[in-house]
């Protein structure tokens, strides 16, 4: 093996600086194809022009196309091909001729031999200058000539850059003339940015930066959706799996994409894969708009599969709770699919495995197999008819649980040795019943089930890019079509668990009642919340899709969701903390009613009637017998406005309780227009109010990772906040007697609730989603 300083002057032979060629070196895979071609030119210097071509390709040529390099160094040392765009064009036909290279295809692709005169280019820049005529006048030297080169390279792929760019300047020169005194100064900054849109504004557009945290408070007012992502997202064409990195070509390869493609008729397909054993959370809706939206974005499609191979923990409440978050997020499954329609497919595969001598039965117990550095198994080596028959057994059931498992002859990326692809399980399946006492893992299913599918795209989260090369190893080995794995960052919450063994935990102990309790992070608990599917999208959106996991506070899902109520919830007025206030001079011998808009600011989206009325209710708050200082509401000394009604109250007698608390307010009021003293403020009330349940949530836990032991180290339970709950019993006004589980409003100066599944004939139970921005604390 060459040293360090050898490979230094080695690179440097290609036209590398001493600089340039050590910065290379750091790079493992750069410096190993560039050793390749050192080697395929043996001792010639091929000067800087080849050999920065040479070093180009090193750079750029992918591993599946490694054993293609002969051929391509041989034709950029013979100088066909002389320039970057087409050693581009040439790796990219490699990537689409994997196999066998057609040497005269290829240079047609390349435009090998192609030259393009000066005279072509001449004309072919008059022909596309004219359409720009009319904005180059008025521009002049401001003038952006990138879409009229654009044009000229479409129409001259094959010609020089330079020659390109000088024969615009000159014909440029030739319409406008030299440069004047206005042309020469600097453009302002008002023109800059209307000429030129942010790079900043552009990058938050697509993707938001990616830190371990994101800031609490990330304004919602974005028109970003999925598919605007999605549409940017640069993943592979259908058909064109051995242009990603990492991916294994074999020479199966080429013959099962172009049955892939016949068969999917070259549309992307994804899927959603979860285990029906929990309810999804915040997480999974990430997960869900990113499998959804990719396939929407791109007219491709999405199935919804469960991954059900866990028998014990399934339950047919999950699988209908899954279906239905899916659709309430807006999404419609192309097909719904189960892991286990393809057992018997997943057996015969196995066996096959084990026939091929990469798959064999252990008997290693789960703690023997545990950890990065366990033993090997002392059966990996056990004669392939005696595995075959053992499974079998297994599969009979003849052998106990525990007591033998599949394993598959391979190591993961973190080190993980031979990973387990069945186990014994006596547990009655929720779809197969009794017939299968074997159910396969995750390791080996997700894979499998992804190409009979026919998947193209698989995508998941960062975690499982250390089982990728098992994803591979496995299509390949049972020679079947393999998709292409793509890994994200997956999102995570602080204060708050998502982990379905911890909620269950919280239930059990009566710390939160169910899966969709309000306090909980589950989309059940969301939607119960008041959340709207869209506000939920939109924050999806708005992470973006990068490699980096995000951290977010829930203050920025919660703007996102205020953002759209303000939009979508009716205004209404309701009490919380009531206080009676009786007006001793009301103007009127019986209740009034008014009109109230729904919409302060747009009048057109309808109204509701309340009651005005002698006796009315303010909230508790909104009255202190001595006002502080900022205090803007009802004192003994300061009047205040009343919302909607029109009229202003000053206070002329207070009523205490036995406990001397205050229990009533005797006021007099004054038309707002005749108000000596404007009103500082105006507040809510109700009349003739019906009597409603409040419930008012904050988080359930104290710390930001109530899962980490230094910051919690008795563990998550002994995190959790006794005051996550508070129930009023509040007052409102009666235009909401008719409402149903899931309507949203917005209470007047106090926040956006929906309505709770509790809500009956007897009570109206309401959930507080969000408060408002504002500070009402004045």
């Amino acid at each position: 093996m060459a040293s360090n300083d050898e490979t230094i002057l080695a690179f440097q032979r290609l036209g590398l600086s001493q600089q340039k060629a050590k910065e290379t070196l750091k790079n493992t895979t750069v410096t190993k194809n560039l050793l390749s071609i050192l080697n395929e030119i043996k001792n010639e210097v091929p000067g800087e022009p080849i050999g920065i071509l040479l070093y180009h390709l090193g750079t750029k040529i992918k591993p599946q196309i490694h054993h293609q390099l002969p051929i391509l160094v041989k034709y950029i040392m013979s100088r066909k091909l002389d320039n970057t765009l087409r050693v581009d064009k040439a790796i990219e036909f490699a990537l689409s001729h994997i196999n066998l290279i057609d040497t005269n295809e290829l240079e047609k692709y390349c435009g090998v031999g192609v030259v393009v005169t000066p005279e072509q280019v001449e004309a072919c820049v008059e022909k596309h200058i004219i359409p720009f005529k009319g904005e180059l006048m008025e521009k002049r030297y401001k003038f952006n000539a990138g879409p009229l080169m654009q044009k000229v390279r479409e129409e001259l792929p094959w010609a020089d850059g330079k020659a390109v760019k000088n024969e615009i300047d000159v014909q440029i020169l030739d319409i406008l003339g030299p440069k004047t005194e206005a042309d020469l100064a600097p453009a302002s900054k008002a023109d800059k940015k209307a000429s030129k849109p942010s790079k900043t504004d552009a990058k938050a557009k697509c993707k938001p930066k990616e830190t371990k945290e994101v800031v609490k408070d990330v304004p919602a007012a974005q028109a970003l959706t999925i598919l605007d992502v999605m549409k940017k997202i640069s993943f592979h064409a259908p058909g064109e799996n051995f242009k990603t990195d990492g991916y294994v070509v074999t020479n199966n390869t080429e013959r099962l994409l172009a049955e892939h493609l016949k068969i999917t008729g070259g549309k992307v397909r994804t899927r959603f894969p979860p285990e029906p054993n929990g309810i999804l959370h915040i997480g999974h809706a990430k997960a869900i708009n990113i499998n959804f939206g990719y396939a929407a974005a791109n007219n491709g499609v999405c199935f919804l599969r469960y991954d059900d191979t866990n028998p014990e923990k399934e339950e047919e409440k999950f699988f209908t709770g899954i279906h239905d978050i899916v659709t309430w997020l807006g999404y419609k499954p192309y097909k719904v699919t189960h892991s286990s329609d393809y057992f018997d497919q997943l057996y015969e595969w196995a066996v096959k495995l084990i026939g091929k001598g990469l798959a064999y039965v252990c008997h290693q117990t789960a703690d023997e197999m545990k950890g990065f550095n366990p033993e090997p198994s002392p059966w990996r080596d056990r004669p392939i008819a005696e595995s075959l028959q053992l499974f079998e057994d297994m599969k009979n059931g003849k052998i106990d649980e525990g007591e033998a498992t599949l394993r598959m002859k391979i190591t993961l990326e973190e080190g993980k040795l031979d990973p387990v692809a069945y186990r014994v399980r006596f547990t009655p399946h929720h779809r197969t019943g009794d017939k299968w006492c074997i159910y396969p893992t995750y390791d080996y299913t997700h894979c499998l089930c992804d190409s009979i599918e026919h998947i193209t795209h698989s995508l998941c989260t960062k975690e499982f890019q250390s089982r990728r090369s098992s994803y591979y190893w496995l299509c390949n080995a049972l020679g079947i079509y393999c998709p292409v794995q793509w890994e994200y960052g997956r999102l995570n919450v602080n204060y708050t668990v998502v982990s379905k063994r911890k909620i269950a935990k919280l239930i059990s102990e009566g710390i939160v009642k169910d899966w969709d309790d309000p306090r909980l992070f589950t989309l059940t608990a969301l939607r119960r919340r008041g959340y709207p599917s869209e506000a939920i999208n939109n924050f999806c959106a708005q992470l973006g899709v990068t490699g980096a996991q995000s951290t977010v506070d829930p203050s920025m899902l919660e703007a996102f969701v205020r953002d759209y109520l303000n939009n979508e919830a009716p205004r209404h007025m309701v009490v919380l903390h009531p206080l009676k206030v009786t007006i001793k001079n009301y103007p009127n011998s019986a209740p009034v009613i008014l009109s109230v808009p729904d919409f302060p600011n747009k009048l057109e989206l309808g109204s509701h009637n309340v009651t005005f009325d002698r006796v009315i209710y303010i909230e508790r708050s909104d009255f202190m017998e001595e006002g502080e200082k900022g205090y803007r509401r009802l004192t003994k000394a300061q009047s205040v406005g009343l919302r909607h009604a029109g009229y202003v109250l000053e206070v002329t007698d207070l009523k205490r309780n036995s406990s001397g608390d205050i229990s009533e307010v005797i006021c007099q009021c004054t038309a707002a227009e005749k108000a000596v003293v404007k009103p500082k403020a105006f507040i809510h009330w109700v009349a003739n109010h019906i009597e409603i349940e409040v419930r008012l949530y904050s988080s359930l836990f104290k710390h930001k990772n109530p899962e980490d032991p230094n910051e919690v180290p008795n563990g998550f339970l002994s995190d959790c906040n006794p005051d996550s709950l508070t129930i009023l019993q509040s007052y409102a006004d009666k235009s909401l007697s008719n409402v149903k589980a899931l309507d949203r409003f917005q209470f007047e100066r106090t926040g956006f609730f929906a309505v709770d599944p509790d809500t009956n004939g007897n009570k109206i139970v309401v959930n507080r989603t969000v408060g408002l921005k504002e500070d009402t604390g004045k």
